[in-house]
């Protein structure tokens, strides 16, 4: 029998100690997991893709970062990449919960069993949907993107964990019309918060922002 995967062996590419912007009124440090299974045209954190790299960071410096934060932070925010792609994911928040500080998670969806597993873990949930179901794989590079992220929000929503769904337009790909029809889509399905986010080119691929910027030039 295999040793369950433990918060030790997550691969960690980045923390940012103090974050006031990564959950929603909260003063949070932020651990950026490895690797993610998309291939968003607008990812800012290319670097974070591989899941073969070896994470630049260990557990044990969240940890003593935590203890030196007893009062100061209100919890941890895992991102990525794609946080649930790791098996250690659990563990780690179970960590945190006992350390008495809130867990929040920013995903984008696409591993729907790990995510069953870790939202009873989340005090708060980022989303990501990243564009109507048709669209899917013009934005992540991956169809069948769609159904797990959607199968995620029924069950985030039918948890009722404070959840916020965030959607980065890329304008190349999604028209005014396609982002009015997603929202709505959303508020059937009972989101209550749909965060539209302005896609940027700072971080990302230089064909992306030679594409954007040629894209919003056109447009005048």
């Amino acid at each position: 029998m295999s040793t369950p995967a433990s918060a030790d062996d997550l691969q960690i590419a980045g923390l940012v100690a103090l974050s006031t912007c990564d959950w929603p009124g909260k003063l949070v440090a932020t651990v950026f997991l490895q690797g993610c299974p998309l291939a968003c045209t607008y990812c800012h954190n290319p670097d974070l893709l591989d899941p073969r790299a070896p994470g630049s960071i260990r557990w044990q410096e969240v940890r003593e970062l935590l203890a030196k934060r007893h009062g100061l932070l209100d919890g941890v925010v895992f991102s990525g990449g794609e946080p649930t792609r790791q098996a250690g994911l659990a563990s780690a928040m179970r960590e945190v919960r006992t350390l008495g500080f809130g867990v929040g998670l920013h995903t984008a969806g696409p591993y729907p069993t790990r995510f069953r597993e870790v939202l009873p873990l989340c005090d708060w949930v980022g989303l990501d949907i990243k564009a109507p179901e048709e669209l899917y794989g013009a934005v992540t590079g991956v169809p069948s993107a769609a159904e797990k992220a959607f199968a995620c929000l029924r069950v985030a929503l039918d948890a009722q964990v404070d959840l916020q769904v965030r959607t980065t337009v890329d304008p190349m790909v999604m028209s005014p019309g396609d982002v009015a029809g997603l929202g709505a889509t959303l508020t059937a399905l009972g989101v209550r918060e749909h965060v539209l986010q302005t896609v940027r080119s700072e971080g990302a691929r230089p064909e992306f922002a030679a594409r954007l910027k040629a894209h919003l030039e056109r447009l005048g």
